[in-house]
């Protein structure tokens, strides 16, 4: 290693000597979020129909059902809020489980509207 770079990491080793446990924890956190934070963001605007049904299958959704569920979230113009959260949400409007509400999206695509 040259020692430029050992300097450096010297000197990044004397600021993290001094911080405690806590404030080391909070760092790291602090450091994770940042990392993170573009790729949630990318993936808020970037999906596709088999990522979707994907998520509805490990929802419990027969792969039959999640084909025509994400479908019809598409054609709402809803998949950027992803199929399974308009999943739940039909589910919670409704109050059946998370199968009888991918039903209901198949039977009336009407449900869909004025959601969020």
């Amino acid at each position: 290693m040259s020692d430029q770079r050992i300097a450096r990491f010297e000197q990044r080793r004397d600021v993290l000597k001094k911080l405690s446990d806590q404030e080391l924890k909070d760092r790291f956190w602090t450091l994770c979020n940042q990392v993170v934070q573009p790729i949630a963001e990318l993936a808020k605007t970037h999906t596709s129909p088999s990522i979707e049904r994907a998520v509805l299958l490990r929802m419990g959704v027969d792969s039959v059902t999640t084909h025509g569920v994400v479908t019809r979230v598409n054609e709402a113009g809803l998949l950027g809020k992803g199929a399974g959260q308009v999943l739940l949400k039909v589910s919670q409007k409704t109050g059946k489980d998370i199968r009888a509400a991918a039903q209901a999206i198949l039977d009336d695509a009407g449900i869909l509207k004025n959601l969020f």
